[in-house]
């Protein structure tokens, strides 16, 4: 089902490297004028609301002092240094910045319509709260290398970027995919990329084995690590191979598939997916052997919504962003998918899949959130994080809950949490203001106002406003 439906999610270290410190003097002067709101080497975010990105209760009344890029005092009393910008927020809610594990830098739209983003991507992202991302498969691969260097000389606006190679694939795959043919292509394959800056290998639905296992050896030789969204390879199957992270959830795993062959991805998954028992022995094997080998999955809730007939899917900030021909063409795609009587994703089958990473998360699992912003093109970067954490409240996780997997868990499978991923001290200063107080409306998490990147407060709607009418084109 996941290779007919729509093609989703289609120089440094060979490590996780962070950009620490990035000052709003390390900046250009066009990034400091035009989006740059606290620039103060020392500040207080007083009285706000904090949910930390631990997992950890709301709380009210808190101070947050920053120092020059890092986090040095949280709490209901706080001792204000000598020069700190005093800053009161009373009314808003203070979130850690999310981490994005399945935020290509490409976009695709109904219509066949394939674009980089250059332009849109990495103002959508950090505009919407998002400040480290991992690409998850590269279409453009040099077009990313050459993004993440302009961020991180302060050239241009955007999140951290963790750069995954183009997808790996095996015969019969998507043919602007890799199809390795041999484990000797698959060890130059990852050579290759290792030594141009990825750190990640993403592999597709056609991989065979024996291709795969070369892949991941290599990887791991090389302090790389490897994700997929599979098929022909169950999450099982990944698990007993050495996979350190699946994507997708339900919607890709074939385990539960009677007619799955080895190296073969099986057809007529969706009815399988319709019915499993979610709390049965089935999924519980695959869950055990997953969280005690320590490989993650990825939540992409947002881009399958998109399939599913009358999903709440045409957020208005979506379709004021996209350009005019793609806007009509995903409205056009929508309506097609709200009136067909045989959804390639029903009600049921979504429900499942929200159940499934509700299940996950209860017996141990570490689930992290990517918007994915490919199939049809209505789940765009930032905003499709947003509505990932949205989603993922829907099936029945706190707020607290959500944005730990939107954010402290994506670090953690990054091996970037000691620095990133919650509000706490001694960590990178990477925070999301939410005007409103926290309520059960999980849309709060669309009201930013000041995102802060190593401490530097970008001003949301500046950065959200240069998108309006772009996206689909750069």
């Amino acid at each position: 089902m996941s290779r007919t439906i729509v093609f989703f999610a289609v120089l440094v270290l060979a490590s996780p490297t962070l950009v620490a410190g990035q000052l709003a003097t390390e900046l250009s002067s066009q990034v400091r004028n035009r989006y740059v709101r606290i620039a103060a080497p020392a500040y207080v975010l007083r009285d706000v609301t904090l949910v930390d990105g631990t997992g950890a209760e709301p709380r009210r009344g808190v101070s947050v002092v920053v120092e020059d890029g890092r986090i040095t005092q949280v709490g209901t009393n706080v001792d204000i240094p000598q020069d700190a910008d005093v800053l009161t927020y009373s009314g808003h809610t203070l979130i850690p910045g999310l981490v994005g594990l399945h935020d290509h830098l490409f976009y695709t739209a109904a219509g066949g319509r394939l674009a980089q983003m250059g332009f849109t991507g990495p103002r959508l992202y950090l505009g919407a709260g998002v400040t480290t991302i991992r690409t998850t498969g590269s279409v453009q691969p040099y077009a990313e290398i050459n993004l993440k260097a302009d961020i991180e000389a302060g050239r241009t606006p955007g999140p951290r970027v963790h750069i995954t190679a183009p997808y790996i694939d095996g015969p019969g795959g998507l043919e602007g995919n890799v199809q390795l043919t041999s484990p000797e292509q698959a060890r130059r394959f990852v050579s290759y990329w290792g030594e141009e800056g990825a750190t990640w290998i993403k592999a597709y639905t056609a991989v065979g084995r024996a291709e795969m296992s070369a892949v991941i050896d290599e990887a791991h030789k090389r302090g790389m690590k490897v994700t997929g969204h599979i098929c022909s390879i169950s999450f099982t199957e990944a698990v007993e191979m050495g996979f350190d992270n699946v994507e997708h959830g339900l919607l890709a795993n074939t385990d539960y598939n009677p007619d799955k062959q080895p190296d073969e991805c099986p057809p007529r998954n969706g009815a399988i997916i319709e019915n499993l028992d979610i709390r049965g022995p089935e999924v519980e094997a695959t869950f055990r052997k997953m969280i005690d080998a320590g490989v993650g999955m990825t939540s992409t809730l947002a881009v399958y919504e998109l399939f599913v007939p009358n999903r709440p899917t045409k957020d208005a900030r979506s379709l004021e962003a996209m350009a005019p021909e793609v806007r009509e063409a995903y409205l056009a795609s929508k309506e097609l998918i709200d009136t067909n009587p045989t959804p390639g994703i029903s009600q049921r089958m979504f429900g499942n899949s929200m159940a499934y990473e509700l299940r996950f998360v209860e017996m141990g699992g570490l689930l992290a959130n990517g918007v994915d912003p490919t199939g049809n093109g209505g789940a765009l970067p930032g905003y499709g994080d947003q509505r990932g954490v949205e989603l993922l409240m829907e099936a029945e996780f706190s707020f607290p809950q959500a944005i730990q997997i939107a954010a402290l868990n994506g670090a953690k499978i990054l091996e970037v949490d000691d620095d990133l991923g919650s509000i706490e001290v001694g960590k990178i200063a990477d925070m999301v203001l939410l005007r409103g107080e926290l309520t059960n409306d999980p849309s709060i998490i669309r009201n930013t106002v000041i995102v802060f990147k190593d401490g530097v407060g970008y001003d949301s709607r500046a950065l959200l406003d240069e998108v309006k009418g772009r996206v689909g084109i750069n």
